[in-house]
């Protein structure tokens, strides 16, 4: 997730009014509502057609400051359940949802019960001094399978009828994510050691890193989600070069002029078409998921590094149950 622009925050408030207005709920229809768009398709991975899933941060917004619209208001005063990431990246819609949440409708804040406080990564853009960890599980496929879990307990407690349902979404869920790990394993074995260094704008891969055993060098986005200083690019400038960096990842949606810059006095390759939370393709297709949305990333990620991306370009993505979710664009 980066900084975005005022015409950026105008588009992401008109493309959440929209998915507000489109919203329409039957009386004895669930409604699940979450923000991100990869805790939407996981959701939808357990959940399947048994609810209304809505996502109500759009795609390629800036979540940690994203404001929902008023439209937010109502959508969340229709839910039965509230899945968000929580570990602070989406406080502006949390504190709407505890001001609009019907009485004894869990707010579920997956990061807050997957990982305890001794478990939490803090970094550059995301410093210990300010008392925000980085929020960014869902990049670590070991970690997306933890909030597939709580997802599935809590649809269990709130819809006792589809347990059997949720059992069987989550089991062919866990085994697509094994599945697409084994085939990460795979690609990633192929990076030298020594390439295995990340560099982006906004540092989203601190448990991925641990998981795969890549080394996070540093990120260009400070934690005020504002621009680097002169010395921040210089430290940074230094540290690829004394490290030998062979590439730096931008975004796809919000390039950084800073970061080429740096590529460019590193000669390091960049890269700048790296996701966060924005989903490959169009919702309704299989890319449009949690697992083509690190596929591609994945794929990026072993080719910029001199790897053979082979194992993860072979691997089938498809939805483990129906995903009819609204995904605000």
């Amino acid at each position: 997730m980066s900084c975005s622009s005022d015409a950026s925050s105008d588009s992401a408030s008109q493309a959440a009014n929209k998915a507000g207005e489109a919203a329409q709920f039957s009386p004895e229809e669930l409604v699940v509502v979450t923000t991100v768009a990869p805790i939407t398709s996981i959701a939808a991975s357990i959940i399947g057609d048994r609810a209304q899933i809505v996502g109500i941060v759009p795609e390629g917004t800036n979540s940690h400051t994203f404001e929902p619209p008023p439209s937010a208001a109502e959508v969340l005063s229709t839910a039965d359940v509230l899945f968000i990431n929580g570990l602070q990246l989406e406080e502006p819609t949390k504190n709407l949802a505890e001001a609009n949440l019907g009485e004894g409708v869990p707010l579920v804040e997956l990061g807050d019960e997957t990982l305890s406080p001794e478990q939490y990564k803090y970094d550059f853009s995301f410093p210990e001094s300010e008392g925000k960890p980085n929020p960014h599980l869902w990049t670590d496929p070991k970690l997306v399978k933890v909030y597939a879990g709580l997802i599935r307990d809590t649809m269990i407690e709130v819809d006792p009828a589809g347990e059997s349902e949720y059992n069987t979404n989550f089991e062919a869920f866990v085994d697509l994510v094994d599945e697409f790990d084994a085939k990460a394993v795979e690609a990633f074995a192929t990076i030298p050691a020594a390439k295995r260094k990340l560099v982006t704008y906004h540092d989203a891969y601190a448990y991925f890193a641990d998981s795969y055993d890549f080394d996070v060098v540093g990120a260009v986005q400070p934690a005020d989600f504002g621009e680097p200083t002169a010395s921040d690019v210089i430290k940074l400038v230094e540290q690829i070069r004394k490290e030998n960096v062979p590439a730096v990842f931008g975004s796809e949606v919000f390039p950084s002029p800073v970061l080429e810059q740096i590529a460019r006095e590193t000669g390091a390759e960049y890269v700048d078409d790296l996701r966060d939370d924005d989903l490959p393709g169009e919702p309704g297709e299989a890319d449009h998921s949690w697992v083509g949305l690190m596929k591609f990333n994945f794929i990026t990620m072993t080719e910029a590094l001199g790897g053979n991306p082979i194992a993860l370009t072979n691997f089938d993505v498809r939805n483990t149950a129906p995903d009819s979710s609204s995904y605000p664009q």
